[in-house]
């Protein structure tokens, strides 16, 4: 092998997993087809879940001059994030480029091997292993490893040419944005509904403005290099405003498409980010959902590669993150007939404003977009999750005190992105149970553990999976032993 595993596309997504894949003993090699890190603003920030993954690797404090705000919309129409206790609409004023340069400099730190200017021509899965070709700087070379993982966005070439079959919808729209300087632009943080369209405003560092343009009836055409003259044309034509005297560091446009990869692996193969799903940008969604499966994925792949993942581990991989991916795509497209169908559609937005104002209603949206109310299916598809209501879901951020008074914050205890077990339990039986898995799982005793989300059930021990999603809970979380077996895999002594 030349190395573990292959992580084709430096965005977000691949350097997120790279570096937990390294986090977790594996040997990693990016090949990204860009020569040079991108400089592109593109998304400017990402949602609460995703705020909560960096945050529990320690990373968030790593994103200068960020703002989490709670106040965020629905399709346009406003929405006070608020409403879920801890809750917030995520992080703002956090350019891509800003997140991509510093995700790659802890993925370097952490030793995993970056190749730049390096494009994917052929992979062949052979079944105990996976050979990429690339053609780079050097010329053209074959890398082989045990797992092959494409993190090359929209456009996937590993999806095409392992042959993912790619299902939905093509686009109906097209929408141009720009990062703009020199001119005044109000802020329309949410978007205006205009007679020709939809135009949205929102400042940016230095004195740039993101704008983004939606004209009615534009024929999407991908084809089409967009300029700066396109966007000041379409927005002089729905605002009467010019700004065509201002200056754009960078113009590009996007549309509806909305798709998504049928499996999420083949054989050694895997997709992630958005080489697994395409749909409408909405809230930071893309950025936030592609991290997400990086942060599900890389625990489970770097065990697989090291022998001590249990069988099918992989396989949860698909049956947790597909359902969410899935759910996201309807409802980005649901905030694209809000947000983007023009004043045709004001009757539909004045009763969906009617409907955010009431807090179960607020509460559901807020949990929707924002990711907090993921809960992952621990007991086969199609099942509801029994047992206590932690299961399954995520660990929130809460202030613990050590057995010793040591104040402790919960994310913490994940920087290391092993499993963590967080146990009251003042006899001692819960963590001589977890003893023998001690070089994966690190037992934390607590005065408290966070309760549940409505506060209904007692908690005493929590096992937490290195994302954050807790895997069993004490007391009614069923049988210890068998949850560090099935998430964890034998203990050391009998590996």
């Amino acid at each position: 092998m030349d190395t573990d595993v292959i992580v084709i596309g430096a965005g977000p997504a691949g350097l997120t997993l790279a570096a937990e894949l390294r986090l977790g003993g594996a040997e990693v090699t990016v090949f990204e087809q860009r020569a040079e890190r991108s400089w592109e603003s593109r998304g400017i920030g990402f949602t609460a879940r995703a705020t909560e993954a960096f945050h529990q690797r320690g990373l968030l404090e790593r994103l200068e001059n960020i703002e989490i705000t709670r106040q965020g919309h629905f399709g346009g129409i406003p929405i006070d994030y608020g409403v879920l206790e801890g809750s917030h609409f995520g992080v703002r004023g956090a350019p891509q480029y800003k997140i991509e340069e510093m995700l790659e400099k802890r993925a370097l730190e952490l030793g995993v091997h970056l190749r730049r200017g390096s494009e994917l021509t052929a992979l062949t899965d052979t079944g105990d292993t996976v050979t990429a070709t690339v053609r780079g700087p050097q010329g053209t070379e074959e890398c082989t490893a045990r797992y092959l993982v494409g993190c090359d966005g929209g456009r996937s070439t590993v999806r095409r040419l392992a042959g993912f079959e790619f299902a939905g919808s093509d686009a109906t729209r097209e929408m141009y944005l720009a990062d703009v300087k020199g001119c005044d632009i109000k802020p329309r943080m949410i978007g205006e509904l205009l007679p020709g369209g939809m135009v949205m405003s929102a400042p940016l560092e230095e004195g740039y403005t993101r704008i983004i343009v939606c004209e009615n009836g534009t024929r999407p055409d991908r084809g089409r290099e967009v300029t700066f003259t396109q966007v000041a044309d379409a927005w002089q034509r729905l605002t009467g405003d010019s700004i065509h005297h201002g200056r754009a560091r960078w113009v590009s446009s996007f549309t509806d498409a909305t798709r998504q990869a049928t499996a999420y692996r083949q054989g050694r193969v895997l997709l992630a980010g958005d080489a697994a799903h395409i749909h409408l940008p909405a809230g930071g969604q893309g950025l936030s959902i592609g991290v997400q499966d990086a942060f599900n994925l890389g625990w489970k792949l770097a065990a697989t590669v090291r022998g001590t993942a249990p069988e099918h581990l992989l396989d949860t991989y698909h049956a947790e993150r597909h359902p969410v991916a899935a759910r996201v795509l309807r409802t980005t497209l649901a905030q694209g007939t809000l947000n983007l169908t023009g004043r045709a559609v004001a009757p539909l937005r004045t009763v969906m404003a009617e409907l955010i104002a009431l807090p179960a209603v607020a509460r559901h949206l807020s949990g929707l977009v924002s990711g907090l109310d993921i809960r992952y299916d621990l007991h086969g598809p199609g099942t509801e999750p029994a047992g206590h209501p932690l299961l399954g879901r995520r660990l929130a951020d809460r202030e613990l005190t050590r057995t010793d008074g040591t104040p402790e914050r919960a994310a913490r205890l994940l920087h290391t992105a092993r499993g963590v077990l967080i146990t009251a339990d003042t006899t001692g039986a819960t963590a001589r149970t977890a003893a023998p898995w001690a070089d994966r799982v690190d037992v934390v005793g607590v005065e408290n553990v966070p309760a549940a989300p409505d506060e209904s059930a007692a908690t005493e021990s929590v096992l937490v999976r290195p994302d954050g999603y807790i895997a069993w809970a004490a007391p009614d979380g069923g049988d210890l032993t068998a949850a560090l077996r099935r998430w964890f895999g034998e203990p050391a002594r009998t590996a």
